[in-house]
């Protein structure tokens, strides 16, 4: 599938926009500036978009700051309808009621995703629907945000609590998820009443874009939601300084974020972060092997290992080590690379040169302190930015391989003798993500879950996100929750009253 080819069938749709958003218009940059938008499969442009700046930023703040007062004071069964009318516009075609008809967009978006960020088609749609999940779920929720009646200690007051959206949301997303990173913090933000600034990457812009045009077509008012991308460290400055803005929400690296915690500081707004990962993923010789080769597999080369939640070290208890090994090597050698577009890709390219060079440097950082290649080991021969599937053998916790994030699909195997062992291993490290064990014992499952020191916990399960679950860290992977009930709680301010004289 040649990449004009995908490109003229979006613009066809409508869905391939180039332009920044502000108050319900599509806008070039004020300077006429652009960036190239790169398919990272093949080196192909794209397209090019506005690369805007400070000002066009200070622009869509006010535009969101206008908005405000109009959308946060709608009815919740009113934002929820609006909601609700995007999720369904976003993934159904004809008759929004019969979900199993073709489901135009979701082909439409899931394309836009594999053609930026490279993912497998498959997965690209998973992700779309996955992205529509967030909507849907707070458009439900936007209807229970509920205050509370407080005992009075005195006779002649009345205590109650309000929860009142906090304003003006910027919200910084990553290139990994394009879309789902967008809903999982639009949704609550829009459901709790907030208007929003989307910062996406300037890797992967046309998901953003495509949408908040069905934004845009479900009658979310102008202003509500807005789009700017290009200068990202002028856009970010814009952000944090107004007072205007009330919140800060990202997805990102943890350095880049402890950057905006910082910045933040100044005008005391709320942030949320969800950053960098080291997740451990421990098989115990208790586990059953199919279980955990399954488990493993999918946690380790989703996106090619571009997730913050991929296993960055596989734990593997002396007693199973051989054994699982080798049928884990013979699982990874059969996995496809290639354009995402093609039949039975599962392993797509990384992102961009900078990516597989941090791999390269990586791998050889290990392989000089004594690991040992078992599977892959270097560049594939499709060239461009794809790397091959590999497993390092005889890592140490110690080596840069197992203390950073790798992003790539590049499983490091530590050996381990006992379940303390383990835990103390899988702690040390500053991240606390996710987590992940493989056992039969219940017992063990519970106790090692406790001792973990991880927001997230997958027990014998290695895919485990959901718009109903709490999806954050502990330690220097972040600052609160996103999707779930708990997710609306970072978009939102508890207000007391007291109501005197009431006797």
């Amino acid at each position: 599938m040649e990449t004009e080819n995908v490109v003229a069938r979006l613009k066809s749709s409508g869905l391939l926009r180039t332009k920044g958003l502000i108050g319900g218009i599509w806008i070039d940059a004020y300077d006429g500036k652009t960036i190239e938008v790169y398919n990272p499969a093949n080196g192909e442009v794209i397209a090019s978009v506005a690369c805007m700046g400070e000002r066009e930023a200070k622009d869509a703040i006010t535009s969101a700051y206008d908005a405000f007062s109009h959308w946060s004071k709608l009815t919740a069964l009113d934002r929820s309808s609006r909601l609700r009318k995007w999720y369904q516009i976003s993934i159904i075609r004809y008759h929004v009621i019969l979900y199993n008809l073709v489901i135009e967009h979701k082909e439409e978006l899931g394309q836009l995703i594999t053609l930026e960020q490279g993912k497998p088609l498959k997965e690209a749609i998973a992700e779309v629907v996955y992205g529509a999940s967030f909507i849907e779920f707070f458009a439900e929720e936007a209807k229970r945000v509920y205050g509370d009646i407080l005992p009075s200690p005195l006779p002649d007051r009345r205590l109650f609590v309000l929860k009142q959206p906090v304003g003006v949301v910027g919200a910084i997303t990553p290139w990994n998820f394009p879309l789902a990173m967008i809903t999982r913090k639009v949704g609550p933000a829009l459901a709790c009443g907030c208007t929003v600034v989307i910062k996406p990457s300037e890797l992967t812009p046309l998901t953003a874009l495509a949408v908040a045009e069905l934004a845009l077509q479900s009658g979310i008012p102008p202003g509500v939601l807005n789009v700017v991308m290009g200068d990202a460290p002028n856009i970010g400055k814009s952000l944090l300084e107004s007072p205007k803005v009330r919140k800060i929400t990202f997805t990102g690296s943890t350095a880049v974020g402890k950057k905006l915690m910082a910045g933040a500081a100044e005008t005391v707004k709320k942030v949320s972060l969800e950053l960098g990962g080291n997740a451990p993923c421990i098989i115990f010789d208790d586990a059953d092997l199919e279980v955990a080769l399954k488990g493993s597999l999918a946690t380790k080369f989703r996106n090619a290992g571009q997730t913050c939640v991929c296993a960055n070290r596989l734990l593997v208890q002396e007693g199973i080590y051989d054994k699982f090994i080798n049928a884990f090597s013979n699982a990874v050698q059969n996995l496809k690379v290639g354009n995402g577009f093609n039949e039975g890709v599962t392993q797509g390219p990384l992102i961009n040169e900078a990516a597989v060079q941090k791999v390269e440097t990586l791998v050889q950082d290990a392989i000089s302190k004594g690991a040992k290649i078992v599977v892959g080991g270097k560049r594939h021969n499709l060239g461009f930015t794809f790397y091959e599937p590999t497993i390092i053998g005889d890592v140490r916790n110690e080596m840069l391989i197992a203390r950073q994030e790798i992003f790539g699909p590049v499983t490091p195997v530590i050996r381990f003798k006992t379940e303390e062992e383990a835990i103390q291993i899988a702690n040390d490290t500053d991240s606390g993500l996710a987590a992940y064990m493989f056992t039969n014992n219940i017992q063990r499952s519970w106790r090692v879950t406790e001792a973990l020191e991880y927001g997230i916990v997958g027990v014998n399960e290695g895919l485990f996100s959901s718009e109903v679950a709490p999806f954050g860290g502990f330690k220097q992977s972040g600052l609160g929750r996103e999707g779930s009930k708990y997710g609306l709680d970072e978009y939102l301010e508890i207000k007391c009253v007291c109501m005197g004289n009431m006797g």
